[in-house]
């Protein structure tokens, strides 16, 4: 284990170094925080431990709990590819951490752990929408990648998208996409990129592997340093053709297709029904964080109620499945009165924010404090909103997106991602309130 002195960083959710324009390379190493690689924030260690496709026993997700409180700060934040972070940790923790996550199965490498990032349509075999079962794929890939030194030299920011056909994964622009279609066949392809493969769904997982290796020699090739496949100019990214001939290769037969999944959304706090008889519950963190006790009753759900299984969702939130139609209302009822988001009525829904003061040495403001403050006033519905403590902008949504961006006399209100940059307005704490609302709900 090693503490690396930085800000807690990273996109995924609480700080780190700044994106670069698509297509240029990166320079420097990948500071990228894992279970055993700490990154030291003015609040103590960060630990981040990648959970594939967000999928947690019950056991597992209490051994989270437990570790949050003995060796941390008592809370667990969810980060936006489904992964859990501690923060808070103590000097010298960093051995009994490891030990600990190697004894609950969620560290089967350690030389793979950073790179083990997979996410997963949550509501697959829920809803009666999808066409595979992406879990399964999730679980013969993360073997593979274990198994597999090559994939080593993947930056810790590397995505696998695995899709159930319903296009909520790819609507996240992962690196590597596999999504499954009718037929027991499925796509894979790169990054945003519409042209892909097809093939048997069976060898998805394998197929991915490879194209993994396929940008890591695409990426040699370029002479740079990427992380991401848009990080690569566009004549150095990784080409179809390629990644045909090195299935062909390993024995996979594929086709040309095109990728063209439906338009996904993110999954919605509230009662999943489905075609079985059972009831999931979804229900999303507050800005991305739960205390000790708040996870311990999603757990306690999932153990006593449901499937005995938890799935961590992208949108940081928590998808139980399981549940008897007949109490599941009630649960979900005591995870409200909780302080879950339970409902897309909530003024907390789609709404989050970075680390910020006093855990970030970077950032302007006591961010999470001041969107609280907002969000107890706002208009519950529109676009999403993210409070960032500076340019950085750790963790922000995809898609377009509400940026509320400290600058230390106040807050810059602008709509980003979307065709065009909306003009940025500038406002005091007390006023972002209002400047907020009004920026959600533009169209």
């Amino acid at each position: 284990m090693s503490v690396t002195p930085t800000s807690a960083s990273d996109r995924d959710n609480s700080g780190g170094a700044a994106v670069p324009p698509k297509g240029s390379v990166r320079t420097g190493g990948d500071a990228c925080p894992g279970a055993l690689r700490l990154h030291a924030a003015d609040d103590g260690a960060l630990a981040r431990v990648r959970l594939p496709a967000g999928l947690l026993t019950h056991r597992q997700a209490e051994a989270l709990a437990g570790l949050s409180e003995e060796l941390g700060d008592g809370h667990l934040d969810i980060t936006s590819r489904g992964n859990v972070q501690l923060r808070g940790l103590a000097d010298g923790c960093g051995g009994e951490l490891g030990e600990r996550l190697r004894a609950a199965g969620m560290l089967p490498s350690e030389r793979h752990e950073r790179v083990r990032n997979t996410v997963a349509s949550p509501l697959c075999g829920l809803d009666g929408a999808g066409h595979g079962d992406v879990r399964s794929w999730a679980r013969e890939l993360d073997r593979l990648l274990c198994a597999n030194p090559d994939v080593t030299g993947l930056s810790g920011r590397f995505l696998f998208g695995l899709d159930d056909g319903r296009g909520d994964i790819t609507a996240l622009g992962p690196d590597v996409t596999l999504i499954a279609t009718e037929g027991g066949q499925a796509l894979l392809g790169y990054g945003t990129s519409a042209s892909g493969l097809r093939m048997a769904a069976a060898h998805g997982p394998r197929a991915a592997v490879l194209a993994a290796e396929v940008f890591l020699d695409a990426a040699r090739g370029s002479g740079a340093t990427a992380w991401r496949v848009k990080d690569l100019p566009e004549e150095h990214r990784p080409r179809v053709g390629a990644l045909a001939h090195r299935l062909a290769t390993a024995g996979i037969v594929s086709a040309p297709a095109t990728l063209a999944p439906p338009p996904g959304a993110p999954v919605e706090p509230g009662l999943v029904t489905g075609p079985y008889g059972h009831t999931a519950l979804s229900v999303a963190a507050p800005l991305g964080r739960l205390t000790a006790a708040q996870w311990r009753l999603v757990v306690r759900t999932a153990a006593e109620d449901g499937a005995g299984e938890l799935r961590v969702t992208p949108w940081r939130g928590i998808v139980v499945p399981g549940l008897p139609a007949d109490t599941a209302a009630d649960r979900l009822a005591a995870l409200a009165d909780a302080g879950l988001v339970t409902s897309a009525a909530s003024p907390w829904h789609r709404a989050g924010a970075c680390a910020g003061r006093p855990g970030c040495a970077k950032s302007r403001a006591d961010v999470r404090a001041d969107a609280a403050s907002c969000l107890a006033d706002q208009y519950t519905g529109g676009l999403p909103v993210y409070w960032s403590g500076c340019e950085r902008r750790c963790g922000h949504p995809s898609g377009a997106w509400v940026d509320v961006l400290a600058t230390g006399d106040g807050y810059e209100v602008a709509v980003r991602g979307g065709t065009a940059d909306g003009a940025a307005r500038t406002v005091t704490a007390a006023e972002s309130a209002a400047a907020v609302t009004a920026a959600r709900e533009t169209t």
